[in-house]
């Protein structure tokens, strides 16, 4: 009996008999507001554990001999589809030529809905003289005579009527599409660079009056991960009585996403700067949509993980006794406040 008296003493939850407990509807109150917290806040930290959470890391990118994927989507509200062309030169200055890729262009009214699709099968400038061919010899000057002898063919003539006419009546143009680049620094850039520089001319009667307002819908360098944000998504430029060159600066940062079922994602994220030029009265070049990417050589993890069981426990068990608690205590002043008030009132009335 003795060891029993001894533990009973031990005892930190010691319990009152029956009929010594008093039950009150206040007690009552308080014990349903009680319980209502404790739910919620139980609700709250399971759906805290059971969401992820995301850990960077970083280390030097080693991947090598990869293509880098450049997923494009871009309004070009004031230039029809016949003038546009899409070129990509990496940082040899190598054209490339006969890609696995894939780019659209949808014919838009000035409404910006679709009248027509065209699709690209090559992406390279035919026609760099220009701006790019200075350097030619005599033989190189004699086949550019011939070309230009050739440029207001019948061809020509129907393609600057037809581009008129798209451009009298609004006509836009959508480019997007997937462009497959070697994994060095490099750019692209939509413009009218395609055009004979003849048949330009006679198209727009100049480079500043070739207005290259352009909306991004989207511009990604892979497959997106959850939470990346891509900065040049949702993009506006328009110009007004204007025209020039848009440039975007953009720093890729290799990046891997592992999920919590260990399955990686491997694409990429990138900031991004931009400058605008005006053109000016005697500008021999025409404005263009430049995108000048170069790669960082640092890759970033990104790896979901869940928090442990034992951490769940102990928050549940901190937010469910602390409300437990604060409960027991505003019951027991709630309690004292009306017996105070309710005892004067019962001697004045024997009185």
């Amino acid at each position: 009996m003795g060891v029993k008296q001894a533990l009973k003493s031990l005892d930190a939850f010691p319990r009152a008999e029956e009929h010594l407990l008093q039950k009150t509807q206040t007690g009552a109150v308080v014990s349903v507001v009680g319980l209502l917290i404790m739910a919620t806040l139980f609700v709250h930290e399971l759906r805290y554990y059971l969401t992820t959470y995301t850990v960077h890391q970083m280390s030097v990118d080693l991947k090598r001999g990869e293509t880098l994927p450049i997923h494009i989507n871009i309004t070009f509200p004031s230039l029809p589809c016949d003038v546009l062309s899409v070129d990509a030169i990496d940082m040899s200055g190598k054209h490339e030529v006969d890609l696995d890729t894939n780019i659209w262009k949808l014919r838009l009214n000035s409404y910006g809905h679709i009248i027509g699709t065209e699709y690209l099968s090559d992406l390279v400038e035919k026609e760099h003289s220009h701006k790019h061919d200075d350097g030619k010899d005599h033989h190189e000057d004699k086949d550019q005579e011939i070309h230009l002898q050739g440029a207001f063919d019948q061809a020509a003539e129907d393609l600057i009527k037809r581009v008129k006419h798209a451009i009298a009546n609004g006509e836009g143009c959508q480019v997007f599409g997937v462009l497959d680049v070697q994994r060095v620094a490099g750019n692209f850039h939509i413009s009218v660079h395609g055009l004979n520089i003849f048949v330009a001319q006679m198209i727009f009667e100049g480079s500043k009056n070739v207005n290259v307002s352009h909306i991004i819908h989207d511009l990604s360098f892979g497959p997106k991960y959850p939470g990346i944000h891509n900065p040049l998504d949702g993009t506006e430029r328009i110009l007004h009585d204007a025209s020039g060159t848009f440039k975007y600066y953009i720093k890729i940062v290799p990046t891997e996403y592992r999920y919590i079922s260990k399955e990686v994602l491997p694409t990429n994220q990138f900031s991004v700067t931009e400058y605008f030029s005006p053109m000016k009265q005697f500008d021999r070049t025409w404005p263009a949509v430049y995108f000048l990417y170069d790669l960082s050589p640092i890759t970033v993890t990104i790896k979901e993980e869940r928090r442990s069981f034992l951490h769940f426990i102990t928050r549940l068990c901190a937010v469910l006794g602390g409300t437990f608690a604060l409960t027991g205590m505003l019951d027991r002043w709630m309690y004292r406040f009306l017996e105070a008030v309710t005892k004067p009132n019962a001697r004045s009335v024997l009185r």
